[in-house]
């Protein structure tokens, strides 16, 4: 288990080849911090607010920069706190109360309509990690097979909804109302219920949720909706670009924190688990580590690095569109900065 001294928490990872490779890295650079005293490393740290929308398990390429030292091995003092909604991360940043928001793209978008100027700089969350649960025996053979049915979800604009849409919409070729698709909308714990009691058919989930209601309520996933819309830029990290002009290291370290994480993810499935122990305690670590096998072996939530393609942004734009989160769309070169995502991943494969 992890354990916490002085608010900085150090889980214990496994040891692949890798993640010593990566975790020697970091402890060297905090060795040399360290050798200055415990004020100069705190000087030597630039401290680094990120608002991320909701607290979610896969947004763990934050957590695991954090907690597994990256951050801090990039000069990087991070702290991270919700803001309550995928809409409601951007004004903290435009505020200046964070430098970074991490929520869904096209946030940026709407934003960036209303005269701000947001610039996405590095991908979460790469696919959408969403699941359809249902009672043991449900079958869903299709899309189409949601027509007519209910389905307990988050309130709007949650990614609840707009998946569900979108894949009805882009990938099934109907439209969801027309169709008889009802959305039974839903506070934070309550979809399960809804589904037992016979109120829904279907609850549309994340991670950790779809794991709980496996384990808790029985019901079971039946329908993953990355299956069938594929890669997209479904979380970005996103700067003023003032913030850019102003402090291009700054950004810069952010994506090699980052870059790293996502890396060492991949690498040594244990620093998801040790991380996520520490964001979220009260989960179980069965629940966690049942939740990692969908991460990692059923969908493209969790990046192998933060870069961001055009086709994923346009693919995003269309799935913001189809589930009414935007209203017209931005495009890809006004909206991403690649640059900082590219240069990290060069510094890897270089090292």
């Amino acid at each position: 288990m992890s354990k916490k001294s002085n608010g900085i928490s150090k889980p214990a990872l496994a040891l692949t080849r890798r993640s010593v490779v990566l975790g020697a890295s970091a402890a060297g650079a905090s060795l040399t911090l360290g050798k200055l005293g415990g004020a100069a490393w705190a000087q030597q740290l630039k401290p680094v607010h990120i608002s991320e929308a909701i607290h979610l398990g896969m947004y763990v390429s934050i957590y695991a920069a954090k907690h597994g030292g990256f951050f801090k091995k990039h000069g990087l003092d991070a702290s991270i706190s919700s803001a309550g909604g995928i809409a409601l991360a951007v004004p903290v940043v435009l505020s200046g109360k964070a430098q970074f928001a991490v929520t869904g793209a096209g946030m940026a978008v709407n934003a960036n309509n209303e005269g701000a100027k947001l610039i996405n700089v590095a991908k979460i969350v790469g696919g959408v990690a969403m699941w359809a649960v249902a009672k043991p025996g449900t079958k869903v053979a299709n899309i189409g097979d949601f027509k007519g049915k209910t389905i307990a979800t988050l309130r709007f604009p949650s990614s609840t909804i707009q998946t569900p849409t979108f894949a009805m919409k882009e990938r099934g070729g109907f439209d969801p109302e027309s169709s008889g698709v009802k959305f039974l909308q839903l506070p934070p714990g309550a979809q399960a219920q809804a589904v037992l009691d016979g109120r829904a058919d279907f609850a549309t989930m994340f991670e950790w949720d779809v794991s709980i209601a496996k384990a808790q309520f029985k019901l079971e996933p039946v329908f993953a909706f990355a299956d069938i819309i594929g890669p997209l830029s479904w979380t970005t990290a996103m700067c003023t670009k003032g913030t850019i002009d102003k402090d291009p290291q700054f950004v810069q370290a952010f994506c090699d924190a980052l870059a790293e994480a996502q890396q060492a993810l991949w690498a040594d499935r244990e620093l998801f688990v040790k991380a996520s122990i520490v964001e979220f305690p009260k989960v179980e670590e069965p629940i966690i580590r049942a939740a990692a096998e969908n991460f990692f072996g059923k969908s493209t939530a969790i990046p192998r690095d933060p870069t961001i393609s055009k086709q994923e942004w346009d693919t995003d734009m269309a799935f913001e569109m189809a589930g009414g989160s935007i209203k017209s769309t931005r495009p890809y070169e006004e909206m991403v900065d690649n640059s900082f995502a590219q240069k990290a991943v060069a510094k890897l494969k270089k090292a």
